[in-house]
């Protein structure tokens, strides 16, 4: 699927992942390849993005980056996907 994350000053990453993990408003949640749309507020947690990418230096400092997975902090945001796009809003 395909990961599009903005925030308010510049677009963070695009790019194919395999999974990403989301601090729902209303829970936890997970979306793979193939989800149901779905529109979500998200509260102040980690996006934990699983696959192999490649994030910009310039911005390489809002992301820790583990063995298996890309987590970013972020204090609210909400995620829309649709058709294997995803849109990351953050804050």
């Amino acid at each position: 699927m395909y990961l599009e994350i903005i925030s308010p000053d510049q677009t963070l990453f695009k790019g194919d992942v395999e999974s990403i993990f989301f601090p729902g408003s209303y829970g936890d949640f997970q979306v793979l390849n193939d989800h149901a749309p779905i529109v979500s507020p998200l509260k102040k947690g980690q996006v934990k993005i699983k696959g192999k990418i490649n994030i910009d230096d310039n911005v390489k400092d809002k992301f820790e980056f583990g063995d298996k997975e890309t987590i970013l902090n972020i204090d609210s945001g909400t995620v829309e996907m649709n058709n294997n796009q995803v849109t990351l809003l953050v804050d």
